[in-house]
């Protein structure tokens, strides 16, 4: 039977086909709603997790994969390199059952801190990549990606892209293989790389990577398509169809869908076909380099862009000087920024944290929009989990500053990599206070279940984090919960913490206002008489909240009445 399927769920489609028996993976987009479809299947076929991070979720997925079961776990690209670390030794173990990893590459940083290339990971880990170009092909790597693994000995990476992973394509289903756990048998010398045993295994990887070069050469993967032979293009993944879409028949393709290790007779026998030769390929220059490597004349990154992402209107522009038709509006229609949504429980702290001239070292998560106007309440954003470390760091060189300096990092973020980073507050002495954005959820990706909110993937019990425990379990005495909402109580404890003289927590608890089980209270309302339209209330970026006619006006469809509004409104206007 066919459907229509984003890339994402047509990859837990190729799961469940391919037999896979364990999902364990870290939501971070555009990878996040693989996990998520998967978990949609009977989890006594395949089960599913959230893990509380990439590198625990890899390290999973081995365990499975060593115990004899076919097992998976996906990523998004920031997410690949804190599962670099068992992922590149997994490469010299090898496998029993087959591992797939995918990875989400994020061209255009539509939700990202980075825009890196994956390729280079499995360069460095001398992995096999491959990358699909649509939805079909999401489903068939997937499948084809566990039989590699198993016949070559190796974890497998599956490239996605943005567009890849959230585009529809049709999909034909068939049933899911019964594939049975292999047997386990203890092999030191395979699975213990301690030294002695590494260094012949690096050798093995060696001899692998020449094997899978020679199966590049003829594999269905890569596919040559002879049109026009005045142009050539070899291109990969989603830059495939852009290709196709702005060049159609007067071009000639050779598309890669295993994008390492890369064949060189293929390559060379494409080029000779051709007149002139362009590489399409977003963000580095794999491809192109491995070509010059060959001998090989192209065109490449000296014509197209090493940042963000391709269309079909820029390739057809760049390459045959064609422009394509476009709608001019006359006019610049305002831009929309994303921000906070109404009622959300961080707002309060950033305004307070702006108002008492806080440095805020925040993180990754939905709150670091509190870095957007009108709040621009923090300083700095650099990974997972950094916004705690970052802090130390800053008040080890300078202890005395004029300026009170803050961490801000959410529940999810915090059992991802923050902990650790606290760990070293605890330890290392640091006057420090960490204020933990409890919203009971993990908010960014799309409301995924996280270990401190007491439910796992299918929405079933689980055991919570209990977050003041752990904080005063790793040595931090002073640990103190509050409500957001609670403007006057949240100031005051921000005020006490950051003029104590030693590390402390401040867990600030209220649920995401989007929650489906949060009760909101009535819209607010405003007195057009008292308002005197000074505009305090625009200063907490609230999208509910408006100035019409020099007034203040609160949208009621998106009012929830958190009252953050009414405690600054001095005039009283704003009230239930």
């Amino acid at each position: 039977m066919s459907k229509l399927m984003l890339g994402n769920r047509a990859v837990a489609r190729g799961l469940y086909e391919a037999g896979v028996r364990l999902v364990s993976s870290y939501p971070g987009t555009p990878s996040t709603e693989i996990t998520e479809y998967a978990s949609a299947y009977d989890k006594n076929e395949m089960y599913c997790e959230w893990a509380p991070n990439e590198k625990v979720a890899c390290e999973t997925a081995i365990g499975a994969s060593i115990a004899g079961a076919r097992s998976f776990c996906a990523m998004k690209h920031v997410g690949l390199n804190v599962a670099a670390d068992p992922l590149y030794t997994a490469s010299y173990t090898g496998v029993n059952g087959g591992l797939v990893v995918a990875v989400a590459d994020d061209q255009g940083m539509h939700s990202s801190q980075n825009e890196q290339d994956s390729r280079n990971h499995a360069i460095g880990a001398k992995l096999p990549m491959i990358e699909p170009s649509d939805s079909a092909e999401c489903k068939e790597y997937t499948k084809l990606a566990y039989d590699l693994s198993e016949k070559f000995d190796t974890p497998v990476l599956l490239r996605l892209s943005t567009r890849v992973s959230h585009s529809q394509s049709r999909v034909e289903e068939k049933e899911r293989a019964n594939v049975p756990v292999r047997p386990y048998e203890k092999n030191i010398q395979k699975y213990v790389m301690m030294p002695a045993f590494a260094k012949p295994k690096h050798v093995t990887v060696e001899k692998r990577t020449l094997a899978l070069i020679e199966y590049a050469e003829s594999c269905p993967l890569n596919t040559v398509e002879i049109n026009d032979g005045k142009i050539g293009v070899i291109t990969a993944g989603i830059a495939y169809q852009y290709a196709k879409e702005a060049l159609g028949e007067r071009a000639s393709y050779l598309k890669l869908g295993m994008v390492n290790p890369l064949p060189e007779k293929l390559i060379k026998d494409f080029a000779e076909k051709v007149e002139k030769l362009y590489i399409i390929e977003e963000l580095d220059p794999i491809i192109e380099n491995h070509v010059r490597k060959l001998g090989i004349s192209c065109i490449g990154k000296e014509l197209f862009t090493l940042i963000g992402e391709y269309s079909q209107s820029y390739l057809k522009e760049k390459i045959l000087g064609e422009k394509s038709e476009s709608l001019d509006f006359g006019e610049k229609i305002p831009v929309r920024p994303p921000v906070m949504c109404a009622g959300c429980p961080h707002r309060g702290i950033f305004y307070i944290l702006k108002k008492l001239g806080c440095i805020v070292s925040g993180d990754i998560g939905c709150y670091t929009l509190g870095a957007s106007a009108p709040l621009q309440a923090m300083d700095t954003t650099v990974c997972m989990g950094a916004s705690v470390s970052g802090l130390h760091g800053m008040n080890k060189a300078a202890p005395e500053s004029e300026n009170k300096r803050v961490a801000v990092i959410g529940d999810s973020t915090f059992i991802h990599s923050g902990v650790t980073g606290l760990i070293n507050i605890a330890y290392n002495r640091s006057n420090s206070t960490v204020i933990v954005l409890d919203n009971s959820i993990t908010g960014m990706t799309g409301h995924q279940n996280n270990p401190a909110n007491g439910k796992d993937i299918y929405g079933d019990p689980a055991c919570a984090v209990n977050l003041e425990a752990l904080c005063r379990a790793v040595g931090i005495n002073r640990v103190r919960v509050i409500d957001p909402y609670d403007m006057a109580e949240a100031e005051a404890a921000i005020k006490e913490e950051l003029d104590s003289k030693e590390p402390s927590v401040i867990i600030s608890r209220r649920p995401c206002a989007l929650l489906k089980s949060v009760k909101h209270k009535p819209a607010l309302n405003v007195d057009a008489d008292k308002c005197v339209g000074c505009k305090m209330c625009l200063k907490i970026g609230c999208p509910a909240i408006s100035v019409i006619g020099g007034k203040c006006a609160i949208d009621r469809t998106q009012c929830v009445g958190c009252g953050i509004c009414g405690d600054m409104c001095k005039p009283g206007a704003i009230t239930e």
